[in-house]
């Protein structure tokens, strides 16, 4: 399966950055987005600002296997990397 990354940057409730992809099958600005809005919520910071100026597109690539499922599941997968929950 081909993904789409989007590179995201956000500030949390208490300051801190949280740094995370959004990967997606499809390659939608607005779409990464709303992605990145729902795990936000999910995570308990539902008031971080999130536009395409945070969230943007950076490359695409194969997905493992593990990816590729929570895309078919969910419609995104989020890979944390510093700062996130």
């Amino acid at each position: 399966m081909q993904i789409h990354v989007y590179d995201t940057y956000v500030k949390a409730q208490d300051g801190r950055t949280m740094h995370f992809d959004v990967f997606t099958a499809v390659k939608d600005d607005l779409k990464a987005v709303e992605y990145a809005k729902e795990w936000l919520d999910s995570v308990d910071e539902k008031d971080a600002i999130i536009t395409s100026k945070e969230c943007s597109f950076c490359h695409s690539q194969s997905a493992p296997p593990n990816v590729a499922e929570a895309i078919n599941k969910d419609g995104y997968y989020i890979y944390k990397m510093e700062g996130c929950p």
